[in-house]
C-alpha cells in the first residue's frame, strides 16, 4: 500500500564472521576426521545404507530389471577385487574374476546377456551355443534366487593324482592318432 512506512527486519550478524572458540575449532576438526576415516572404511553397501534413502535401495538384479542374469559361483566374500572380461561378442556373456588375498584369481560370477537365455520355471536355460556350453561347464543347474540372480556350484575339482581320468585319456589316446596320421601322410 502506499504510505505505509517499510519495517526493516533484522536477523543479527548476516554476512559478518561469527568468533568460534579455539576449543570448539580443533573439535569440529575431530569430528569431521572421525567421519572421513568412518567413511572410508565402510563398504560401498554400507554407504548406501547411511544415506536417508539407503535403507529403501535394493540391491542390484534383484529387482529384475538390467540387461543380463547374474549367476553366482562362489562369495564375493572370499575376494579383494574384480575384473569383467567379455567373453565372445560383446554384451552377451562376461565373466567376473576375484582376486583372492593369496594372489590367484578365480570366476566369480557370469553374466549372461537375456536374449541369449530364459527362465524355465527356476533354472536358468540357454539359447544360444555359447551359453549351453557355459552351463554344461558348471557343476549344477542355475537355480533363481532372486529378481535376475541364480546360484550354481563349482564344477568338481579332481585332484591331480586320480588324473587323468578316462575322458583325458580318450582325448589323448586321440590326438596321438591324429599326429600319427599327419607324419605318415607327409
Amino acid at each position: 500500500m502506499v504510505g505505509e512506512p517499510k519495517i526493516k527486519i533484522s536477523f543479527g550478524r548476516v554476512g559478518a564472521k561469527l568468533a568460534v572458540s579455539p576449543r570448539r575449532r580443533s573439535a569440529a576438526k575431530k569430528n569431521i576426521k572421525k567421519a572421513q576415516s568412518r567413511w572410508k572404511a565402510m563398504t560401498s553397501r554400507e554407504r548406501a545404507l547411511a544415506q536417508p534413502e539407503g535403507r529403501a535401495r535394493a540391491r542390484p538384479g534383484t529387482v529384475g530389471g538390467g540387461d543380463f542374469y547374474r549367476i553366482t559361483i562362489r562369495p564375493k566374500s572370499s575376494f579383494v577385487m574384480f575384473r569383467t572380461h567379455d567373453v565372445g561378442k560383446k554384451g552377451h556373456l562376461e565373466r567376473i574374476a576375484g582376486k583372492r588375498k593369496n594372489g590367484n584369481w578365480d570366476t566369480q560370477c557370469w553374466l549372461v546377456g537375456k536374449e541369449d537365455a530364459e527362465v524355465e520355471g527356476v533354472y536358468l536355460v540357454g539359447k544360444t551355443k555359447a551359453v549351453k556350453d557355459l552351463l554344461k561347464t558348471l557343476g549344477s543347474k542355475p537355480k533363481l534366487v532372486r529378481g535376475d540372480v541364480f546360484k550354481a556350484r563349482v564344477r568338481k575339482n579332481v585332484p591331480e593324482k586320480s588324473k587323468p581320468i578316462p575322458k583325458m585319456k580318450a582325448a589323448q589316446k586321440k590326438n596321438i592318432k591324429k599326429a600319427q596320421e599327419v607324419r605318415r601322410n607327409k
